[in-house]
């Protein structure tokens, strides 16, 4: 009934949001297994099927060919990986806590902490299994030898950073159009299949048909990517600063939306749904 208000600093509050931030990341990340290192090894055993599933598809149809000169792995991981990165932040950022969870009844919760857990557990097990993957790489077959390493492991937050940028403004918009979201949620997946050039060298296309591609984030990524893991490929049709501006305007959109949404927004609509 009655409750002693006690003021906090700024500093205090920070460091109490990141706290709420890790806690929640952790239950996130302890979703789909009780144990923490079977749900990691969840994710990595998905991202190893995935990637063998498209090496077989490569070997079958005979397009190791038009790869770029060096490791054909490296060449599937700088191109599958990325694409999974960026599809997984999507996903579980529309899907995060907003404002109309019974979890936002808790006290401490808020949709900022909501968003940075889940910002973070997505990172988290995207980098483990980018690392075990590595690690399996390096030791089973040939050894890994990365050109930039450092500009590489930028592109790869660069494509979790840009899904969870488009994933906050589907967040956002999820309460007042669930069904229309989720379409366009399927049919931006869909579409990145083929638009988010994993499947090919961005250099062998035709000027005419770089249009249909450009205006993809992830496909200046993964480029981009391989243009710092291979000494021998230059990208010539992608930058990495036109993703790096559209994460940050997304993401600006996102939190505008989202603070719209919050104040709008009713538990109620989903009961009347």
């Amino acid at each position: 009934m009655f409750e002693a208000r006690r003021t906090q600093s700024t500093f205090s509050l920070a460091l109490n949001t990141l706290q709420l931030a890790y806690i929640s990341a952790a239950r996130q990340v302890r979703q789909t297994h009780r144990n923490a290192v079977w749900a990691i090894l969840l994710k990595v055993m998905q991202s190893l099927l995935f990637i063998a599933a498209f090496y077989v598809m490569f070997t079958v149809l005979g397009q190791r060919s038009v790869s770029v000169r060096g490791d054909f792995m490296l060449y599937l991981l700088t191109g599958i990986f990325a694409y999974l990165t960026h599809i997984q932040a999507v996903r579980q950022m529309m899907n995060a806590e907003s404002s109309t969870s019974a979890m936002m009844q808790h006290a401490p919760m808020n949709t900022l902490v909501s968003i940075l857990s889940t910002a973070l557990s997505s990172l988290y097990a995207q980098t483990m299994s980018l690392f075990v993957l590595l690690l399996v790489l390096h030791t089973m077959f040939n050894p890994v030898v990365i050109h930039d390493w450092p500009s590489a492991f930028m592109m790869f937050l660069l494509a979790w950073a840009s899904g969870c940028a488009i994933g906050l403004v589907l967040m956002a918009a999820k309460p007042w159009a669930p069904e229309v979201v989720n379409i366009i949620q399927l049919v931006y997946i869909r579409a990145n299949m083929i638009a988010s050039g994993k499947m090919f060298v961005a250099n062998m296309l035709p000027t005419s048909v770089i249009a249909f591609f450009d205006w993809n984030p992830i496909f200046h990524v993964i480029d981009q990517g391989r243009g710092f893991v291979f000494v021998n490929y230059f990208p010539h049709h992608s930058n990495w600063q036109y993703p790096l501006y559209f994460t940050l305007v997304t993401l600006i959109i996102g939190f505008m939306a989202e603070a719209y949404t919050r104040k709008h927004a009713s538990s109620s609509w989903a009961a009347g749904r």
